[in-house]
């Protein structure tokens, strides 16, 4: 029997600061549901390889990377499918999420009279503590295109979660997606990106809508707990407007800083009442992708570095990682023919 995981707007948590700058938290219930099913699962055998610590170092600069040595999940991990297209069709024939062990559910989500379901499991290949997968309805058979039901309950999991590390993301097709069925990654990561609080500038700011000062260029949307409908519609126009343009993108969901013109100081630094949902459209990377390789997904965007070789992870540097995600970006011209282009997409009603 799969355990049932429901809530409410009510069980949303709006007063939520990074460790160190005030007392412990206790877990909220979606903590302790995920984290003791995930840990019983783990204690239970089922996964590849058992995620001890992981050897973890901040790259010295102003992005601060957070490095980490995981060597087993590009040795173990089952072998990603060839992506071929953005909009890749279904094939039951391939490896799915209704293809899995049962005993690897940890729960199903669902919102108080709201339709839809969300079936969350363990990565079997984790790369961090609490690596799970959310998996809109499996039965429905969805291409790994992102819905605005998905977009949305992605949000409501970081609000519902009282850890400020708990990060959600997606990797489209064509930009290291492995599996071609509808899903999200969700993981905890002990430690501050410096996305959280980094400036922002408006775009279309009524619709949620900013792009990152600094950094690896992106798109943001920003949104508090009561407007998730609102700019989870907006998220899906964005990435729908990608996909018809066969555009790669990567999300990343976090809690963040207000949008603010620069880095904020004193109790707004700390306070994270808010969800950033970072947007990176990018070249496209088609075929398997090499295990061993430094891959540039939803993580590296957002500043967490997960190397599966030493060589790679003892040699890196803030310079060597920034030169290798820019190499996966759009250049700076098509990125701001893109922002023009969106910003007049979203202004349509």
């Amino acid at each position: 029997m799969v355990l049932q995981f429901v809530y409410s707007h009510e069980d949303f948590l709006t007063h939520v600061h990074r460790p160190g700058d005030t007392t412990a938290q206790k877990p909220a219930p979606f903590d302790t549901v995920l984290r003791d099913g995930w840990t019983d699962i783990m204690d239970r055998g089922l996964f590849r390889y058992p995620l001890n610590d992981l050897q973890t170092r901040v790259l010295p600069g102003s992005h601060g990377y957070v490095a980490q040595l995981n060597i087993q999940r590009g040795v173990e991990r089952r072998k990603p499918q060839e992506i071929l297209s953005i909009r890749q069709e279904f094939n039951d024939k391939q490896f799915n999420f209704n293809k899995i062990n049962p005993e690897e559910i940890i729960c199903e989500m669902t919102k108080s009279a709201e339709p839809g379901k969300m079936l969350v499991l363990v990565n079997i290949s984790p790369l961090e503590f609490g690596h799970c997968l959310f998996v809109p309805d499996p039965l429905q058979r969805s291409p790994q295109v992102l819905t605005k039901f998905a977009v949305k309950v992605g949000i409501e999991s970081v609000f519902l979660s009282s850890d400020p590390g708990f990060r959600v993301g997606f990797n489209s097709l064509g930009a290291f997606a492995s599996v071609n069925h509808l899903h999200l990654h969700g993981y905890y990561l002990n430690h501050e990106l410096a996305l959280e609080s980094a400036a922002i500038e408006p775009l279309r700011p009524e619709n949620g809508f900013y792009r990152l000062r600094n950094l690896h260029a992106a798109f943001v949307f920003y949104t508090e707990a009561t407007s998730v409908e609102h700019v989870s519609e907006n998220i899906r126009r964005v990435t729908d407007f990608l996909v018809t343009r066969n555009i790669a993108h990567n999300l990343f969901l976090t809690r963040g800083c207000a949008a603010c013109d620069g880095k904020p100081s004193g109790t707004e630094s700390s306070s994270r009442g808010g969800v950033r949902i970072f947007v990176w459209p990018r070249k496209s990377c088609f075929g398997a992708k090499e295990e061993s390789a430094f891959n540039v997904a939803l993580c590296e965007l957002a500043g967490h570095l997960p190397f599966k070789n030493r060589t790679d992870f003892d040699g890196a540097t803030e310079e060597s990682v920034t030169e290798v995600i820019s190499k996966y970006l759009l250049p700076e011209d098509e990125f701001v023919s893109l922002q023009q282009q969106l910003v007049e997409h979203l202004s349509k009603s």
